[in-house]
């Protein structure tokens, strides 16, 4: 008898048994139905997404025409400080745009700064800078004091309150490089940067809320995971009927 003939040999793609079409039938039923569930909601989240600003960036364009033209006026610098700021205390930045936002933020801040203070203030900066480059101990009383000092300083000119998140990052992002006039590379750079980390696709799949959780997260941390059980369950059901039909038992 040849091999072929002594009936082990079995293909999920050529069944050749009622049962072993059943059972290819209802796994790609359950397959598709997972399938669908997991890459449909993908595709939905892609075709309802919009861009959605962050508020900070909605200042910064509107200040930003009047800012690149070197004719802002002191609440239109302090609002284009407060935008770039807030992108600077955000954790994943890149280094260059982190640099060219830094030196942006300290041209307005010295810009908002009487004149007659204005090199007493850029000297306070770069002792700053030196001291961090100096490899002193974030705890050493003198970091802590010239920080808090120059955070001080700078906290009313830009407008900001004291208890401002804002203010821990401030003097930590001051820079005396190329204050003494706003960066070409900002000026053609900037929108796109600030666009880069405060514009965020949005939609009504990870706008709205179930159970408490954004519906997005319990979607695919709660119900695929249910679901998945369910269509290992309904497979095991199915399954047990039909082999009751056929005759067949374990």
């Amino acid at each position: 008898m040849k091999e072929s003939d002594n009936g082990y040999h079995i293909s999920f793609f050529k069944p050749t048994t009622d049962r072993a079409r059943f059972n290819r039938s209802i796994v790609v039923w359950l397959a598709s139905i997972w399938f669908i569930a997991i890459f449909g909601f993908q595709i939905a989240l892609r075709v309802m997404e919009k861009p959605t600003p962050e508020p900070p960036f909605t200042a910064f364009e509107n200040v930003w025409e009047s800012v690149k033209q070197d004719i802002a006026e002191k609440t239109e610098l302090q609002a284009f400080a407060h935008s770039t700021l807030f992108v600077l205390g955000k954790i994943a930045i890149n280094e260059d745009e982190r640099s060219l936002l830094a030196r942006s933020m300290s041209w307005s801040a010295i810009r908002l700064t009487p004149d007659s203070l204005r090199r007493a203030m850029a000297t306070e900066i770069s002792d700053f800078e030196a001291l961090k480059a100096s490899g002193i101990s974030l705890n050493d009383e003198v970091y802590i004091a010239t920080k808090n000092t120059l955070a001080n300083s700078y906290i009313p000119v830009l407008g900001l309150s004291k208890h401002d998140p804002l203010t821990r990052i401030l003097p930590l992002e001051l820079t005396a490089q190329g204050i003494a006039s706003l960066p070409e590379e900002a000026v053609i750079n900037l929108p796109s940067i600030m666009q880069k980390y405060l514009v965020h696709n949005q939609s009504v799949l990870t706008d709205t809320k179930f159970l408490g959780f954004p519906f997005h997260y319990f979607y695919t941390s709660v119900f695929l995971l249910i679901l998945f059980i369910g269509l290992c369950w309904l497979y095991c059901v199915r399954s047990d009927r039909r082999n009751k039909l056929l005759g067949i038992s374990d």
